[in-house]
């Protein structure tokens, strides 16, 4: 990919991730709306270049965080500890959101998330 074909762009532990232009102008162009999930520098940098951009910080308790990594045993305990590590540096980037939703109990977070986004559309919608 050629440089400035991203709209956002990041390595995140063991992955690495980005938003390219080109599928958030193709979305547009059909009419929709973009949902992008992202890391917290990703979503910033989008909020900083797309005007009307909403952001939602999305955070777990770390005890709870910790939990959730063990038991799903995908990672070794190095990597889970980078990524509590970096859970707790992106914890202080939550300010910078429009909205913050603790996922303590995943069926309520979702529909707090859904409640935001609906409202959030519903606001684009009538300003059309």
């Amino acid at each position: 990919m050629a440089a400035g074909e991203f709209l956002e762009y990041v390595s995140f532990v063991t992955q690495r991730s980005g938003t390219l232009h080109a599928e958030i102008e193709r979305i547009v162009a059909a009419g929709r709306t973009c949902l992008l999930e992202l890391e917290p520098t990703g979503a910033l940098a989008v909020r900083d270049l797309v005007p009307g951009s909403v952001t939602i910080f999305v955070d777990a308790p770390i005890r709870e965080l910790e939990r959730r990594l063990r038991e799903r045993a995908t990672e070794s305990a190095g990597e889970i500890d980078e990524r509590l590590v970096l859970a707790r540096e992106h914890r202080k980037l939550a300010g910078e959101f429009d909205y913050v939703v603790e996922n303590d109990d995943v069926e309520r977070a979702v529909s707090r998330i859904e409640g935001i986004v609906d409202r959030e559309l519903a606001g684009k919608l009538s300003t059309r």
